[in-house]
Order: structure tokens, then sequence, then C-alpha cells
């Protein structure tokens, strides 16, 4: 029996499924967490079925999220989705569920949950909960439809990015079919306030390229309270220093509230998620997240990411 078979045994043995998904939210993080929710609803109206965790004001837009108690969580399934490590899901007492079920798409360093169906070969967390409606020849709405494709663009960024596969055209294809505004979230996924144009030409200002191909940016307190945006909001600038053809991999570190930082590491083509292990993260070979508590392991990172760039 193959794992999503498996976990449709398990949804279909519960009146009560709640599910998260991962702290400071992206497109397919909320995108799958909650087309799972409406695919299950759809599928299976008798099931109370909630999507739980912060609403990340940034991408209200794409869902709002449900509220449980912990007595909802007596006898319930839970669901995790794209996420990788149990510190990062969102929201309280997932553990209190009677059964857990990890579904992800990024490297499998923390094995948790009764079932964990991990395909670091999807794109996106999206694409595995439309695999799993395929497969299973669960019926799609248009609303499910329209998350699942917003998560696959949000991880691909927009189909550009080597995670993209066959199999993932094949997928957005048979999504798009359904009868959602395509126009309207593609424009909404495109499209930037006015402060985040601003940000995003004081990264181009300040960034600074090594001989390497490394690049870097310090943001600071007194940067995002300029340009008046949130920590969440800059992960809409993270992509702008890739778009330089000289530049190979690139960290941006945002100073945040407590006075760590916090690292956002991107690579064209050399592995840097063990850099971000070292460093209090992890993530995927190409996109990594870490944590760093000083100036000084900051200009560790960035050295470690230019010793990378020299051995190729």
């Amino acid at each position: 029996m193959k794992l999503y078979d498996e976990i449709l045994k398990k949804i279909n043995e519960y009146d009560m499924i709640i599910i998260h998904r991962h702290m400071r939210p992206d497109p397919d993080a909320i995108g799958s967490q909650v087309g799972l929710k409406l695919l299950l609803q759809y599928n299976f109206p008798e099931k109370t079925v909630k999507a739980v965790g912060y609403d990340e004001p940034t991408l209200t837009w794409l869902a709002r999220m449900d509220q449980a108690t912990i007595e909802d969580y007596k006898n319930a399934l839970v669901i995790i989705c794209d996420t990788a490590n149990q510190p990062r899901i969102d929201g309280t007492h997932y553990d209190k569920g009677e059964y857990l079920i990890k579904i992800d798409h990024h490297p499998n360093d923390d094995v948790y949950g009764d079932i964990s169906w991990v395909d670091t070969s999807s794109s996106s967390t999206s694409e595995l909960i439309a695999l799993f409606a395929m497969e299973n020849d669960l019926k799609l709405c248009d609303d499910v439809a329209r998350l699942l494709y917003a998560g696959i663009v949000g991880d691909t960024g927009r189909f550009l990015y080597p995670a993209t596969t066959q199999r993932t055209f094949e997928i957005a294809s048979y999504l798009r079919s359904h009868n959602f505004d395509f126009v309207a979230l593609s424009r909404q996924m495109d499209s930037v306030e006015f402060k985040i144009a601003k940000l995003q030409g004081f990264v181009y200002d300040h960034l600074e390229i090594n001989e390497t191909g490394a690049a870097r940016v310090l943001l600071t307190q007194k940067d995002l309270k300029y340009f008046e945006v949130t920590d969440a909001e800059t992960a809409a600038i993270v992509g702008a220093p890739g778009r330089i053809r000289n530049v190979e991999a690139w960290a941006i570190f945002v100073e945040q509230a407590d006075g760590h930082y916090r690292v956002r590491l991107r690579s064209k083509s050399h592995t840097i998620n063990q850099i971000a292990k070292n460093h209090d993260g992890g993530g995927h070979p190409l996109a990594s997240g870490a944590n760093s508590y000083s100036i000084q392991e900051n200009e560790q990172i960035y050295q470690e990411l230019i010793d990378l760039l020299k051995k190729s």
C-alpha cells in the first residue's frame, strides 16, 4: 500500500481532522494546509476539518485560519503540512491528537508522525496534496485548485526553480483547468506594495558581491522601521539578488527585535542547506534558512558561502 493510500485510510477513520503548517507561512504552507482542508470538506462533508495557526497578514488574501481548542484534539487526526521539523510547527496542541501524519517536501531531518510522507523531489507540498487527490480519485473544487496552484507557483518561483519537474507542470495544468480567477491570482502574487519596491531598491544599493559570486545584504531593525516593513514582508525581496547574473549564492540577514538575525540563504546551483544546518537552521539544497546570534556569526556564514563557491 502506498503512503497516500494509507493516509486516505486514516482520514476515513476520523471525524475530527486538524491541519497545521509551519510558522511564518508562505503560499505553499497555506496553500497545502487550507487546500487539504477544503479538499477533505468537499469529499467528506460529514467530517469536521480545521486549519489552524497564525493569520499572517500578508497572506490573508489567500485564506484565513480556524480556531481549535484542546478538546478538539481528543480522538482527532492531526496532519502537519510543509513543516520539516517539529519546533517550526505553528499552533499548539498538535501533539495532543490520537494520530499524527506528516506531509512534506523538505529534507526529512526530523522524522516525526505515525505516517511520514516526505518527497524531496516534489516542488512543493501543494503538489503532493494535488497528487494525493488525483491518485485517490478525490474531487477538487475550484477553491482547492486555486490554493494548490498558488502554493506550487510560490514554491517554484513561478516555475523557475530546479525542483520544477514534468509532473509539476502536469499537475499545474490540471489545477489550471478549474474555474478560478487565474489572472487575479497571478497579479496578486506578482505585485508588491510601494514600500516593498523601495526596500528592494535599498537591497540592490547595499548588496555586497564577492568575486566568487557570493552576495549579502543586512537589514537592520532601523531599516525595517524606516521602510515600515515587518520581518515577514521582507520575504518579498529574497529573490532579488538572484536576478543579478554574476550572483551565484546569497544571504539576507534580517535583524530581529531580540537582536539575533534571521538568515535567508539562496543559491542558483550550489547546495547551501548544510551551511544553514551549521547555524541553527535547515531547508532545501538551494533555499534554506538559518539563525545568527552575532555580527561575528554573520561574517562566519558569509565566509562559508564564499568558501563553498571557491570549491567549484
